[in-house]
């Protein structure tokens, strides 16, 4: 199988580069972003070595799925998708907030609550819950948006205090992000699933917010299955999660959370095979819909092509 581990485009009238930790974009006429998703894939904040079959393709559709299936609760950024692995879209200057919303104990928030800690983001949790417990009502745990590293927990509070985000604008980021949870859990709910978790990211372009990035998808979302999700819960059990959760387990069972002088376990071909056949189901569950899978031969080529067209009929 072959990935798109990076991409050295050169396109008329750009005028940036940026190298995400998944997304190689591409600045147009200080206009337009041009975003293509690759498959490298990302854990704790670090770039893992392999890049992984078709996961650029996964995130990409799911996202432009969502994006228009939300476009009536606030605008977003794109402008076309030209390819199963890009999308372009208007430039918006971001927030500097990621806003995390969860709606049950789980990932980086039940770690917390394990280790002892009752409060996450300035937000209070009740005592006696268990991990993946359904929260009383869902919150909002924002992170500051790194541009290198680790993105860092952060309270409203201190977001107001630091003048990060306005509080005009953080009371619409945080009554779009409700709203946003709510419609993802209703369409979640017709596929059998259960939107435990998920981020949005916000940008502004002349005055209007709108929704930028990837959303309800499996990197930057978790999913529970519906089915025996009460049962296992009961049991104690762990829940079969649809999320890039199951590829940091595996690395936390082979010793790495991204912190210093830990080594990246070694993803053997079987390894990186299974991870994309997870994506593919990833899709398929959220989706409700087939995965195609795009053309493996000439990819970079398939891909540069779609964009100059693109960007000649923009």
């Amino acid at each position: 199988m072959k990935a798109i581990k990076e991409t050295n485009f050169s396109f008329p009238g750009q005028t940036n580069f940026y190298k995400g930790k998944v997304r190689d974009v591409y600045t147009i006429a200080d206009k337009y972003l041009v975003m293509v998703v690759t498959d490298r894939i990302s854990a704790f904040d670090v770039v893992l070595p392999e890049p992984i079959p078709y996961k650029g393709q996964v995130l990409n559709q799911i996202a432009a799925k969502f994006l228009s299936l939300t476009k009536d609760i606030v605008p977003n950024w794109v402008v076309s998708v030209p390819d199963e692995n890009v999308t372009i879209g208007r430039i918006c200057e971001p927030f500097k907030v990621e806003m995390v919303i969860r709606g049950y104990l789980a990932g980086h928030a039940a770690r917390e609550y394990l280790a002892g800690r009752r409060e996450v983001c300035g937000v209070k949790l009740p005592e006696g819950l268990k991990e993946n417990d359904k929260l009383p009502e869902p919150i909002i745990t924002a992170t500051t948006k790194a541009a290198f590293g680790h993105d860092e927990d952060i309270s409203k509070e201190e977001i107001l205090k630091r003048g990060i985000v306005s509080i005009e604008d953080y009371t619409k980021l945080e009554d779009y992000t409700r709203k946003l949870y709510q419609r993802g859990t209703e369409i979640a709910a017709e596929q059998g699933l259960i939107l435990a978790d998920t981020k949005y990211e916000f940008g502004k372009a002349d005055g209007v917010i709108y929704l930028i990035d990837e959303i309800h998808t499996p990197d930057s979302s978790r999913y529970f299955y519906k089915e025996g999700y009460k049962e296992l819960q009961e049991k104690g059990e762990p829940q079969k999660q649809l999320s890039k959760e199951f590829v940091r387990r595996w690395l936390i069972e082979n010793g790495f959370q991204g912190k210093e002088r830990q080594q990246i376990p070694l993803m053997d071909e079987e390894r990186v095979s299974s991870i994309s056949e997870r994506y593919i189901e990833l899709f398929e569950q959220i989706t409700g819909e087939s995965f195609i899978r795009s053309k493996a031969d000439n990819m970079s080529d398939r891909i540069e092509s779609n964009i100059n067209k693109a960007l000649r009929d923009l």
